[in-house]
């Protein structure tokens, strides 16, 4: 079940990043058209800043659901799995739910008081604003859901001293692999030692943090 909230997570996240790329996309002919043709955009602004926030919203819950999100580590990462998951599942009752849920109840209202004025943006060019508020009462909830998956993971880990299994996204060592793999740059047997070399530095990685898991887990 934890697995297929972090999949739909990651479905949402990856689909809405590709928001990047038309945002990118505009930004460069509106640059071009207001230097080189003299030719700026009433309503770019406005678009950017309504691509970016969508963009900003929707790929929370795909962060959240791969552990991304920046914390305070002054101490959590050399405490034992059991109090990591302690801390957190305590943080995420007193302040995450109660702020998501705040969040997605008012951005609700918000949205629905958009949709029924067909609230549009004030300049020269208005563009419909209306849709773009639907987003934050859907990505409250979408992170919402995350949220008590990962209230849920902290609830075994405290059980068990482990953290359960994660959907796991595109590792460093395969994205080291692809770009080895066709480079024209670099000789095969350059290719195959970097890339053992690569794996043997990602699985000692992964044999130290499971080491460190069992550690705190077995800690009383």
């Amino acid at each position: 079940m934890l697995l297929v909230v972090d999949k739909i997570s990651t479905l949402v996240g990856k689909a809405f990043s590709w928001l990047i790329i038309a945002l990118m996309l505009m930004v460069v002919v509106e640059v071009f058209k207001r230097y080189a043709l003299n030719a700026p955009t009433a309503w770019i602004f406005d678009a950017s800043n309504m691509l970016y926030g969508t963009l900003f919203m929707m790929c929370g819950a795909y962060t959240l659901s791969q552990n991304g999100h920046v914390r305070g580590d002054f101490f959590y990462g050399s405490a034992s799995a059991r109090t990591q998951a302690s801390l957190d599942v305590v943080l995420y009752i007193l302040f995450f739910i109660p702020g998501v849920i705040a969040l997605t109840w008012a951005g609700w209202s918000y949205a629905s008081d958009s949709w029924l004025i067909r609230e549009q943006t004030f300049n020269a060019d208005p563009l419909p604003l209306y849709p773009f508020k639907a987003i934050i009462p859907l990505a409250g909830f979408i992170v919402l859901l995350q949220g008590v998956a990962e209230i849920v993971r902290c609830v075994i880990c405290i059980k068990t001293g482990q953290w359960p299994e994660r959907l796991k996204d595109a590792n460093e060592i395969d994205v080291v692999e692809q770009q080895l793999s066709n480079s024209i740059y670099v000789d095969e047997s350059a290719k195959k030692d970097a890339i053992a070399r690569a794996k043997t530095i990602d699985e000692e990685a992964h044999q130290r943090g499971s080491m460190a898991s069992a550690l705190g887990g077995n800690k009383r």
